[in-house]
């Protein structure tokens, strides 16, 4: 059982959430919510009882040292906390978990109670998974959405998949059942490079996030990160003659299929995004 009594009143809030696991490739997601949680100074709100969802011979916990030689055990769970954009008058709730390993429906339930106990009436989920995506070009970046006009209303470019979901998807699809709003974006990580973290991916998600939300986005250092990640690829594949091929074939299989895209919306969507920035560098 999850106590709701103690929740705070927020203003006018909405949800991020990520998952580490199948949901969560080269940490791209979970690594969104570990940035802003920092970024944002986001305060503890909830945590579910990981008895109820964990199987913790899979999923085990981790002993860690404090001071004095004292160890502690940190247990798998999920965690929503509490955060404030400098500038924005609303709420964060962002959730932080690892993708259960029971009782999904259960587990769906307890969040959106948690949800709709504080006032959120929109989710945007954030996920990654592994594509033949060439990692010198821009992070493509799918979607769902729980209805059609929410997707038009958001621009998403939304993903055709079917097949085995994680609880991503089984949450999105949760809150559609539910009456609330929910959105799912999913930046596609090379497979070749598979390794975490994958900061070019983080920081595509939350340009993303940023035009959904209409909320600013700190990047911090993600923009130089994601710079030195695509070079230190680069030496690695040029240290390969069969992956630079391999590569170079993406590349062109990439560009001959978004040749069409270079303009249009995608440029005018860059253009303001480079606005709204100006816009708040100049106010600041």
């Amino acid at each position: 059982m999850i106590e709701l009594e103690r929740l705070p009143e927020l203003v006018d809030p909405v949800l991020i959430a990520a998952f580490e696991g199948w949901n969560d490739a080269g940490e791209a997601s979970s690594g969104v919510i570990a940035h802003l949680e920092s970024a944002w100074k986001a305060e503890p709100l909830i945590a579910l009882d990981p008895d109820d969802y964990y199987d913790f011979q899979v999923t085990r916990p981790v002993v860690e040292m404090g001071e004095g030689l004292t160890r502690s055990i940190v247990w798998p769970t999920t965690r929503l906390l509490r955060a404030r954009p400098p500038g924005v008058e609303r709420d964060v709730v962002l959730l932080r978990g690892i993708e259960p390993n029971m009782r999904w429906r259960s587990f769906c339930a307890d969040i959106i109670e948690i949800c709709r106990e504080l006032g959120i009436e929109l989710a945007v989920m954030l996920g990654a998974l592994l594509n033949d995506s060439p990692h010198t070009r821009p992070v493509p970046i799918l979607g769902g959405a729980t209805d059609e006009a929410l997707a038009r209303s958001t621009n998403l470019e939304l993903s055709r998949y079917e097949g085995p979901t994680g609880i991503v998807g089984v949450l999105q699809h949760a809150f559609g059942e539910a009456g609330l709003d929910a959105i799912s974006l999913w930046a596609s990580v090379p497979h070749y490079v598979a390794q975490p973290p994958n900061p070019k991916a983080t920081l595509a998600l939350l340009r993303r996030l940023e035009d959904v939300l209409e909320i600013p986005m700190p990047l911090g250092e993600l923009d130089e990160e994601a710079r030195a990640w695509e070079r230190g690829v680069d030496e690695l594949a040029s240290q390969d003659s069969e992956v630079a091929e391999y590569v170079k074939e993406l590349e062109e299989r990439k560009d001959a299929a978004e040749l069409p895209e270079a303009s249009g919306d995608a440029i005018a969507a860059e253009f303001e995004r480079y606005l709204r920035r100006r816009d708040r560098d100049t106010d600041s």
